[in-house]
Parts: C-alpha cells; structure tokens; sequence
C-alpha cells in the first residue's frame, strides 16, 4: 500500500496503477487494498482465539469490536475530509490543518507503556488529542462561501472501509460461533447484496446509505468474509500442510474463475466495486497466501521477510505516519521527492520502492520511542 499509494502515475506503467472506473481492467494498484482486507478477514480467527485465551466473554469481544470499528470510521473521516477544507472559510492552512490531525490520532490512539510512572502524562497527552480532534472538527469549513459545508462521511476513506469490512467479518465470526458453514453463507449473501447493488436492485435503501452504504454494498464486506472464510480453514487445518493446500488451491482457482465469470455481465472495476473485482483479487489473494504459507512454513524459508516484520506489527503506523511526512513536505512546497517526474519510468518505480521500505524503518523507529498506533 505505501508502494503504490507513493507512485507518480504519469511517470510509471499502466498495470502498476489504479485502472480508470469505467475500465475492464485493473492493474496492481487495484489488489493491493482488497489484498489488505483479505488479510483483515484471514486474522479474525486467530484475533478471538487469542481474546478468548485472555478470558474474554462475547460481550467484551463486543466493545472491543465496537470500539475499533468507531474508531476506524472516525480515523477514515477525518482523513477523507482533508481534501475537502477550504482553508479562506476555515482560517487555517489545508497542510497544517492535515498534520494536527494526525499527530492528535497518534496521541488519542498510541499504545503507551502499561505500569509507567508517566500515566497521569500519558493521560494528558490522550486528552490534549480528543481536544485537538474536537477543535479541527470545529473549524473545519468546505464548500464555497456562498454554499458553506461541514465535514462529510463521503466514502468513509481507506481506514473507514477497512473498518466496516472488519465490522461485518468480525460480527459475522460472533454471530455464527465460528461455524464455517454459518460464515460461507454470509460470504454469498455479501456477494449477493453486492451483485444487486451493482444492478441497481436495492433502490429502496437509499436512505441508509450514507451511513451503511458501504456494508449495503457487499463489496468490501464480500472480500473480507473470502479472507475469514480462508482463516477459518488455517486455523482448522494448519497442522495439515497437504490438506490444507488440497483445500486452498482449488478453493483460489474457483473464486478467480467465478470472478471471470461474473465478467459477462460486471466489468473488472475497482472503483465501481463490481463483484467481478472483488472475485478476482480474492483468488490472487488466496493463490498468493498459499505460495507464501508453502515458502515460509512449509519450506521455512523465512529470514527474507524480517525487513516487512516492523510494517506487520505496526500496520496502523506504518500506513499513517508516512501522511505526516508528505504534509509537512507540501506545506512547505519542498521539492525533494524528485524521483516523482514523467522522463524515467524506473526512477519514479524505484524512488517509491525505497519511500516504501524507508517508510517501514520509520515506523520501527517510531515503534522503539514507543509511539505505536494500537486500536
């Protein structure tokens, strides 16, 4: 995600950037984020066993779901409206207004040290971000002078939809009691809504949809249930490498052939949201699961992945701090990101492949100071 969110798209390939929305077609831009919620539904197993070895009961499991799935959604606002601020109305410059939005993120939502002496500093520090956030949230103005608008949820944001498909695949896993059948039927039920939606079938949800457009929809519900669907086998089955790819391959190979298949009458389209996108890069997602389990736990061919180790643990800092970079950067109008051109295709390419790896060491440094995001 930090690789192709950081590509200049006028200086690289077609196929490493986002296709257009009314494009059959998609490049490697358009699975790494469904790839990332395919991740988010294959942990969820794993999530509760752990919180059921802690001694949680449903209802804590509950809030806990609660509380990150808000929090996501307040985080994806926030971030979505930026683009929105008219700093004339609001009084204050779009950059700055960006980048005291995240530092008061990373003060509400840092994970600090338990049992320290600085608690009551740590404490502060929580307040001064829900104050911080508040007041944004105050002086925030778009629109033009004559038609004036305040902050809108629009499409929730990258976090945002993160955190409604972690919301319907989390739910889904409660509210079945981890039955697998329970959870299939869901899946289909997702991927159902999302084919309606795309048909123009579900009229009369209207009203609901600025505020459960996104769960409405089907799509990033469908992608994050494949994924739970595919945790749940793991979980049940990861002492069975045999099986397991017995199971896996040609579980990969179907959802990629019934994603060509809803091609007749969908076209690939992220933007869109067709199920016919959502179908394929599940089956990449699956395919490419089963050649990383075979390499790293099967074959134990493991030390290459360490440099990614910092950006796995950290997933939330790794993805937001690197924002505050870019703010501070064109708030200033420094021109220093110069591998961002037309002429070079390969520098623009490597430029953003070492912004993506250099972005990881910053979050590991970030995580040693303790300043680690944590939900």
């Amino acid at each position: 995600m930090l690789f192709v969110n950081d590509l200049f798209e006028s200086g690289v390939p077609k196929w490493l950037v986002h296709s257009k929305a009314t494009e059959d077609a998609m490049g490697l831009a358009d699975w790494v984020f469904p790839g990332f919620l395919f991740m988010v539904g294959l942990s969820i197993p794993f999530a509760f066993l752990s919180r059921r070895k802690k001694g949680d009961n449903n209802l804590d499991i509950l809030k806990h779901i609660l509380v990150r799935t808000l929090s996501l959604l307040l985080i994806g606002v926030f971030m979505v409206n930026i683009n929105e601020l008219n700093p004339a109305l609001a009084g204050i410059n779009k950059y700055l207004w960006a980048v005291l939005v995240y530092v008061s993120i990373f003060l509400i939502w840092n994970k600090y040290p338990d049992k320290s002496s600085y608690s009551v500093l740590f404490k502060l520090l929580k307040g001064i971000g829900i104050i911080g956030l508040v007041l944004l949230a105050y002086i925030f103005k778009g629109g033009t002078e004559e038609s004036p608008t305040w902050m809108t949820t629009g499409w929730w944001g990258i976090l945002g939809l993160i955190g409604w498909g972690y919301f319907a695949g989390s739910i889904s896993y409660l509210l079945t009691r981890g039955k697998l059948i329970g959870v299939v039927i869901l899946w289909i039920g997702f991927v159902v809504l999302n084919i309606l939606s795309q048909l123009q079938l579900l009229g009369f949800l209207n009203p609901m949809k600025p505020y459960l457009g996104v769960l409405i929809s089907g799509n990033t519900p469908s992608i994050v249930l494949c994924g739970l669907v595919v945790g749940m086998l793991l979980k049940d089955n990861k002492g069975d490498f045999k099986k397991l790819m017995q199971i896996l391959l040609p579980f990969g190979l179907l959802v990629l052939f019934i994603g060509f298949i809803f091609r007749n009458w969908f076209i690939i389209s992220k933007m869109q949201g067709t199920p016919t996108w959502a179908m394929i890069c599940n089956g990449i997602s699956i395919l490419v699961f089963c050649l990383l389990f075979y390499v790293i736990d099967y074959l134990k061919i493991y030390k290459w992945s360490s440099i990614f180790k910092p950006a796995g643990q950290n997933s939330l800092t790794t993805y937001l701090a690197p924002d505050i970079i870019y703010y501070t950067i064109w708030g200033f109008g420094w021109n220093i990101l110069i591998y961002k051109q037309e002429e070079s295709a390969l520098l623009a390419v490597g430029g953003s492949i070492i912004w993506a790896f250099a972005m990881i060491g910053f979050a590991a440094l970030l995580s040693k100071i303790n300043i680690r995001l944590k939900l």
